[in-house]
């Protein structure tokens, strides 16, 4: 496994292999990202992973200095699937001195967390048009847990015509269906316990829609009544929208729609999302 932390050097190294899949984290990994790295050395023959906390996606006051990080556990855990290429650059790296351009992504960034989060999405489409362009992987793997932003990003590849694959993979979760995250650890153990919550309201909305609702405002309503179950939890948004544009409905389509929510719990914010029928 090679470390690299120099744009040229990986590019170098890149030269190495024909065909490589990319999974771009923040590190402090966990069996959600391992999970991409196995697909993406099965289907391309060799993996990519960079770890790299990007400033320019959080907010002035979110969690870029107190985000969890762990490099050596992260290379430890990727050097034992036999991950290929690990770029860890530093923020002078990815954004020298006189860096001033950002990736707009017009529409499916201004709801749901582009809303909560003004800027958020520019930091993300931004940093990952930079992988892109540093690792030109020939596939790209992401989880289905951030469910808007595989839609900003996939609206970016298709929009700029960029050469590669777009691959959103499964959720992974806990055995009590938490959905795996890296700020899981701020949890308290009250929290936790809490925090199952978000997946049964999901659930809920999924198991209503198979049996015929059609009403995306009882489904919305249905998600907000189990939420309500775990008083804990403050709600910043509950969302039946097209998987496509992110607007919200007021009829789900017979072959379903997005049911997310970002629910907070303390000082900690969890999102989860299932596609509804899917």
């Amino acid at each position: 496994m090679q470390v690299i932390d120099t744009i040229d050097a990986f590019r170098a190294a890149r030269k190495g292999f024909p065909r490589l899949g990319l999974v771009p984290t923040m590190g402090f990994l966990h069996e959600g990202h391992l999970s991409l790295v196995r697909r993406a050395r099965e289907e391309c023959g060799a993996a990519a992973v960079s770890i790299f906390v990007n400033p320019t996606q959080f907010g002035a006051n979110e969690d870029f200095s107190k985000y969890p990080r762990d490099m050596e556990r992260d290379l430890a855990l990727l050097r034992e699937i036999k991950t290929d290429l690990v770029f860890t650059p530093t923020p002078a790296i990815v954004y020298p001195p006189g860096h001033s351009t950002g990736i707009e992504v017009g529409g499916v960034t201004t709801m749901l967390e582009g809303a909560v989060r003004p800027g958020h999405f520019r930091g993300v489409a931004t940093v990952v048009c930079k992988l892109f362009n540093i690792v030109q992987p020939t596939k790209a793997y992401f989880g289905q847990k951030d469910a808007q932003q595989t839609v900003v990003l996939a609206k970016m590849v298709r929009d700029l015509d960029m050469p590669l694959e777009m691959i959103v993979c499964p959720t992974v979760r806990e055995a009590d269906g938490l959905a795996m995250s890296s700020r899981n650890v701020y949890l308290s153990p009250d929290e936790r316990r809490a925090g199952t919550v978000l997946y049964r309201a999901l659930n809920e909305a999924d198991r209503r829609f198979k049996a015929g609702e059609r009403s995306a405002e009882a489904l919305r309503k249905a998600i907000r009544d189990v939420l309500a179950t775990e008083p804990s939890g403050a709600i910043d948004y509950v969302s039946v929208a097209d998987r496509n544009t992110l607007e919200e409905l007021e009829t789900v389509p017979a072959d379903g729609a997005l049911a997310s929510l970002a629910v907070r719990f303390g000082k900690t914010r969890l999102l989860d999302n299932v596609v509804l029928g899917g």
